[in-house]
């Protein structure tokens, strides 16, 4: 349903229109509500979601984006800002084991939320590594203590912010890159690589990626890893119904071709059908560097962030392979983590030569493990997402994408799903292609910019542009990055500023607004 003919803002009423309805804009959407403006949400796709799409395809549904929920308060923020409760409408299984990674050479391991049941699995590989563990949750909860408690929901707009923090960057090494502060605890190989693909999670090489973003050792630690029970699809269909119950427009199938800029303000959008939509404020959770270069044309000289698009690197391309099974593998774990034989010179491959070569490692989500809607009886439900170069790297998908699935099913049919081609049903891929398309991300990268040390806070993309007072960012490009702990931070960091900066509604008007 559309709610674009009914919406008519109020005179009095400060209007904020939210370009793209990923997590993020969801998150600002509704937090700009909960402020009593009157807000629009624009999406140019046929349903809300953005990345966290999910598909029905010959009976099995599949979850196309973002699985794994940490932080889960953070959705709890949502509802509570309308004195609702999450767990009215979603339920949140927690899983065991968080993940199972799967070596080449046959050996697997369970990360599990149970420290002494971890402890257990650490020790088959190497006794002395379950001290050091320990050690590394602790450096982990010393970064969380900065990274996240105090920085992932704080504004970045000004360099005087970041000077402020250097004293506690610098004490706890976030110049050390994710790999280089695991292994200066985790002395075993295969769970050094284990303990240090987190930052693959939001788009980063571990060997590239600030070890700011070994904070999710601590943050999983702190408050479990879970599965929304009927998807990501359920969730993003109750916070559209939050979002319906609390009058905000949604508009699907609303391309934005150009936002309106007069002097250093924006005054709305300019839809691909002509249509103009004014507002006070406009949100973009879509990727900065798409919207800079494509919808403000008028703001490319200026400088957006500190480093140049020239020096931006961005995250790695995503082929995401889709399929049912005729049949069930229980012994394929909710997450798996399938390793290939090599680890830092295949992220070197992917991240810097950006070339596509014959071997991988792999993230398989098996939703039935946890829940059976997602597939006929007696079936299973995947997808396995592999890394690959983004566009930069040139790749010819339209040739290379069938050979990659043959070689993944392969792969998997020859350790953790036997028969599986025998098996196998209603597949399909995307690739770094369909993401350059679909979701207008720039050189089809599948989190936006790299998590870098140096496109990190301060530069990154900033949540308030530098130059237009009234343009915000949330979402993965912006501070403090991709992930759904990131996006839902960014919309807090959008909060924040509009606080800052804009009149505050009349507490009689805000009251009237959310009564409608």
């Amino acid at each position: 349903m559309d709610d674009s003919a009914s919406f008519m803002p109020q005179a009095d009423a400060t209007h904020t229109l939210v370009i793209g309805s990923g997590f993020g804009g969801i998150a600002a959407a509704l937090r700009m509500r909960a402020l009593g403006h009157q807000v629009t949400l624009v999406e140019r796709l046929d349903a809300i979601g953005g990345r966290a799409q999910s598909f029905e395809h010959q009976g099995f549904r599949h979850d196309a984006g973002p699985t794994v929920i940490t932080a889960p308060f953070l959705f709890d923020e949502l509802f509570e800002l309308f004195g609702e409760r999450r767990e009215d409408y979603l339920d949140f299984r927690p899983l065991d084991p968080w993940y199972r990674f799967q070596f080449h050479d046959g050996q697997s391991f369970d990360y599990r939320p149970g420290l002494d049941d971890t402890h257990d699995e650490i020790a088959k590989f190497s006794p002395e590594d379950v001290q050091n563990y320990d050690r590394l949750v602790e450096t982990s909860r010393q970064i969380f203590d900065i990274g996240f408690s105090r920085l992932a929901d704080r504004p970045f707009t000004k360099f005087t912010s970041m000077i402020a923090q250097i004293p506690h960057l610098l004490r706890l090494k976030s110049y050390k890159t994710v790999a280089q502060l695991v292994n200066s605890h985790i002395k075993h190989p295969l769970l050094q690589q284990a303990l240090s693909i987190h930052p693959l999670l939001v788009g980063g090489n571990p060997f590239s990626t600030t070890s700011i973003y070994a904070l999710i050792h601590y943050l999983e630690r702190k408050w479990g890893v879970f599965f929304c029970m009927g998807g990501t699809g359920r969730l993003v269909h109750e916070l559209e119904q939050l979002m319906r119950r609390q009058n905000i427009a949604i508009r699907l199938k609303t391309d934005v071709e150009e936002i309106l800029v007069e002097g250093a303000q924006v005054t709305g959008i300019r839809t691909a059908n002509g249509e103009i939509i004014t507002a006070d404020n406009v949100i973009c959770n879509g990727d900065p560097p798409t919207i800079y270069r494509e919808m403000l044309p008028s703001q490319r000289s200026r400088r957006k962030k500190a480093l140049p698009e020239s020096m931006t690197k961005y995250s790695m391309g995503l082929f995401v392979l889709f399929f049912g099974t005729k049949k069930q593998y229980p012994d394929v774990a909710h997450h798996t983590i399938w390793m290939g034989k090599r680890y830092k010179s295949l992220l070197d491959d992917i991240f810097n030569k950006q070339i596509l070569t014959d071997d991988f490692s792999l993230y398989l989500h098996r939703p039935t493990a946890t829940d059976a809607s997602f597939a006929p009886e007696g079936c299973d439900s995947f997808y396995v997402l592999c890394p690959v170069p983004n566009l930069q790297g040139e790749v010819d998908w339209q040739k290379e994408g069938p050979a990659l699935q043959d070689r993944i099913v392969t792969a998997l049919e020859k350790t953790i799903m036997p028969d599986l081609s025998e098996h196998m049903t209603a597949d399909f891929y995307m690739t770094p292609v369909d993401f350059k398309d679909r979701y207008r991300s720039t050189h089809g990268a599948g989190f936006s910019i790299s998590p870098h040390f140096t496109q990190s806070a301060w530069f990154r993309y900033h949540n308030r542009d530098p130059h237009l007072d009234n343009l915000y960012f949330s979402g993965a490009g912006a501070h403090p990055g991709a992930g759904m702990p990131g996006v839902l931070c960014s919309a807090k960091v959008v909060e924040t500023l509009v606080r800052q900066t804009q009149k505050d509604v009349p507490a009689s008007v805000k009251s009237a607004m959310l009564s409608q």
